[in-house]
C-alpha cells in the first residue's frame, strides 16, 4: 500500500493538510446524512473488489494524492499501487492506479476520486500546452487568483504539475496595485509611496499599467519590483521591454491564450499570467474500471 505523499511531485508541494481538508469537504458533500445508500443496499459488506483508474485521453496527470486519500479515508484496508506520479505525461488507455479492497468503499469513493483527478489533470494538461508553446524563451507561464472557490491550493498545485508557475496565492502574500487602487489613491507615485512605506522587506510590490506613459512614471519612482502590462499589444510589449532595460520584472496580462502565448513570449517579457489555466481548463477524461 502506498501513501498519498509518495505521489507528490517533488517540485510541486501540496500540503497534506490541504489534501485532508479537500477530501473531507468533498466526501461530506457526497455522502450527506445517510451515506452511499446504493452501495449499502446492493453490495454485501464482505465483498472485495479490484479496480483500475485509467486515463481516457492523453495529457498530464495530477490529483493522484487526493484520489488515494479519498479511497483510504473510506477504508484503511484499501490498497493502491501507482503506475505513474503526478506531473507525468500519460496516454489514452494508460493505467494510472490499481486499487483493491472493500468493494463498498471503492464504489463510494469512485466519483469523488475521479472528480479530483479529472479537474486537476485538466488544469495540468492545459498548463503544459501553454508551456510547450513558449519553449526556448525565458518567459514563465503563471496562473492567477481566478480559481474555483475552496480549491485554490489544489489548482495552483496542478499548474505547477503542468510546468507553470504560481502568481500570488491570495491578497496577503504580495502587494499588487491595480487600476482601481491607483484611482482611489490619487495616482501612481502616491500609491507606490504608500505601498513601499508599509511593505515588509520580503514583500514584493507589483503595479498594473495600461500605457507606456504610466510605465515611465513607475520607472521614474524606482519603487516597484514588477509591472503588470495590462492588455497591451505586441508592439507595445516590445517597447515596454526596451524601456525597462531589465530594471524590474514585466508581466503580460490580458488576452493570454494558446494562440497568442508564443508571440507574447517572443516580446521578451518575463512572465505572462493567464486566468484560463484554472477558470477554463477542460476536465480530463478518466475512469475507474472494476474487475472482480
Amino acid at each position: 500500500m502506498i501513501s498519498s505523499t509518495s505521489l507528490l511531485y517533488p517540485d510541486a508541494f501540496l500540503s497534506p493538510l490541504a489534501i485532508d481538508e479537500a477530501v473531507h469537504r468533498a466526501l461530506d458533500e457526497d455522502l450527506g446524512r445517510a451515506g452511499d445508500i446504493t452501495s449499502l443496499a446492493t453490495i454485501p459488506e464482505a465483498t472485495k473488489a479490484q479496480a483500475i483508474l485509467v486515463a481516457r485521453q492523453s495529457g498530464v496527470i495530477a490529483g493522484l494524492p487526493l484520489a488515494v486519500a479519498t479511497l483510504q479515508k473510506l477504508s484503511p484496508d484499501i490498497e493502491v499501487r501507482a503506475h505513474v506520479r503526478d506531473a507525468a505525461r500519460v496516454t489514452r488507455g494508460q493505467q494510472v492506479l490499481t486499487i483493491s479492497g472493500p468493494a463498498r468503499a471503492i464504489l463510494t469513493a469512485e466519483r469523488t476520486a475521479l472528480n479530483f483527478v479529472g479537474r486537476l489533470s485538466g488544469v495540468a494538461t492545459l498548463t503544459a500546452d501553454y508551456v510547450a508553446r513558449t519553449e526556448g524563451t525565458k518567459m514563465r507561464i503563471c496562473c492567477t487568483r481566478k480559481t474555483t472557490p475552496g480549491l485554490r491550493a489544489l489548482e495552483k498545485y496542478a499548474v505547477r504539475c503542468g510546468g507553470g508557475f504560481n502568481h500570488r496565492f491570495g491578497l496577503d502574500d504580495a502587494i499588487l496595485i491595480k487600476d482601481n487602487h491607483i484611482a482611489v489613491a490619487g495616482g501612481i507615485r502616491p500609491v507606490l509611496e504608500r505601498a513601499r512605506a508599509r511593505a515588509g522587506h520580503l514583500v514584493k510590490i507589483e503595479i498594473e499599467v495600461d500605457t507606456l506613459a504610466q510605465l515611465r512614471e513607475v520607472l521614474d519612482t524606482a519603487l516597484a519590483d514588477a509591472v503588470l502590462l495590462d492588455n497591451m499589444d505586441l508592439a507595445t510589449l516590445r517597447e515596454a521591454v526596451r524601456m525597462t532595460e531589465g530594471r524590474l520584472a514585466l508581466e503580460a496580462s490580458g488576452s493570454v491564450t494558446p494562440d497568442s502565448i508564443a508571440a507574447i513570449a517572443a516580446t521578451g517579457v518575463d512572465y505572462a499570467s493567464a486566468g484560463a489555466l484554472t477558470h477554463s481548463a477542460p476536465n480530463f477524461d478518466c475512469a475507474l474500471d472494476i474487475g472482480m
